[in-house]
């Protein structure tokens, strides 16, 4: 029996409500959600639905927009009536921040989610402060209710969602003061809206905490999962690195704070911040959750480094076997250097290929040995193997 019999092979997800965003579901027992945000000006509307309808056809299945003045939150009607109009269902999150209550209400009427930053939604003259009275605290509070309630009253008229979006980098100055620059700031902000969002019965939210530090992101994240659980809320996370930057750096940073948190269950949607064109991000989140088996939206190859045993130049070996067969999603296919741990490390692969002396290779059907073969037909060969089990598609060529 090899390890992976004993252990599970998909990681257990916390227990969150399922909540509708459009034709998607966030939470419950649905897959893990992958989304993205445009950067084209919200107020140039062809520009905006040439984007969307891209960042759709590449897999983003939520997309978020920038709405900053009453203007272009009408603009998202126009938006929205162009997409629907070429058959683009993506649901649109509405990304809301100052003068949070007006431009919130208005986008309600088109969006199918709003994205509220607490630290930003009702504005608060800086007052340089070390300390907020009992009081103060409960003045600010009755600002916040006063402003966020016509804004559950127009998500309930529509019965759409909300996400209380926390930003490490722009908490208010009262829970600055109050906890300092620390996650318990970021929890404490996201429970105040929720607290609120419950007392008037609406419970179709979202959850985000994000940082730019993956420490803080991943702090934040666990103790908002204890608080809730605390208080009998099961809300689903929405997970991301913010402002990451670019490169192998920022998909590595992400990696780390997504992919840390799913593992340990928490997370039901994800965005990978990059400083690059937003379709970059897409294959960054479905390959985090491939290599945690949350999602199959690839082949998954397994190959062994190469050294001295290797019996084929394996990097050219595998990139021809993925050429030939990356299409094939949902199957494992092993590229193995030679026959001294091939067998045993590819044991869990649909279809192996090991490198054997001679100039020869072997193809394997899960554990069993099949036939050996040279290594010039070792492609064509697998392909036929495939082919004989009916698990070959021809891929599909792009209009």
């Amino acid at each position: 029996m090899s390890l992976y019999d004993s252990l599970p092979l998909t990681f257990p997800r916390r227990k969150t409500r399922a909540v509708r965003v459009g034709n998607i579901f966030i939470g419950g027992d649905h897959p893990v959600v992958v989304q993205s945000m445009i950067t084209e000006e919200t107020k140039n509307v062809e520009s905006c639905v040439r984007q969307i309808t891209e960042m759709a056809r590449k897999g983003a299945e939520i997309v978020r927009v920038t709405t900053p003045t009453l203007m272009e939150a009408h603009k998202l009607g126009e938006i929205k009536d162009k997409l629907r109009a070429r058959l683009v269902n993506v649901p649109l999150v509405a990304d809301v921040h100052h003068q949070g209550s007006d431009i919130a209400v208005a986008v309600a009427e088109y969006v199918d989610k709003v994205r509220l930053n607490p630290g930003l939604f009702v504005f608060h003259k800086h007052t340089g402060r070390d300390e907020f009275t009992e009081s103060e605290h409960e003045e600010q509070r009755e600002a916040i209710e006063a402003s966020l309630v016509p804004v559950i009253e127009a998500c309930k008229k529509r019965d759409i969602a909300i996400r209380i979006g926390v930003n490490h980098g722009s908490l208010a100055e009262r829970m600055l003061v109050t906890y300092g620059d620390t996650p318990e700031g970021m929890v404490q902000s996201a429970l105040e809206y929720l607290r609120i969002c419950e007392k008037y019965d609406f419970r179709n939210l979202v959850i985000s905490l994000k940082a730019s530090r993956v420490p803080i992101m991943l702090a934040a994240n666990r103790l908002m999962v204890q608080r809730m659980d605390a208080e009998g809320m099961d809300y689903p996370l929405h997970l991301g690195v913010t402002e990451a930057g670019d490169g192998q750096y920022a998909r590595i940073k992400s990696t780390t704070g997504i992919g840390t948190l799913l593992a340990e269950g928490i997370g039901d949607t994800i965005r990978v911040s990059l400083s690059e064109d937003p379709i970059q991000e897409l294959p960054v989140c479905y390959e985090i959750l491939q290599a945690l088996g949350l999602r199959k939206t690839q082949v998954e190859f397994i190959a062994c480094p190469s050294c001295g045993r290797t019996k084929f130049d394996l990097p050219t070996v595998l990139n021809q076997v993925k050429r030939a067969t990356n299409h094939l999603v949902g199957l494992d296919i092993a590229v193995m250097g030679c026959i001294v741990n091939g067998p045993g490390e590819m044991a869990d692969a649909d279809y192996g290929y090991v490198g054997k002396a001679g100039g020869k290779i072997t193809l394997y059907r899960k554990r069993d040995e099949i036939k050996t073969v040279d290594q010039s037909v070792g492609v064509e060969e697998l392909i036929a193997l495939i082919r004989a089990d009916g698990m070959w598609q021809e891929p599909k060529i792009e209009s």
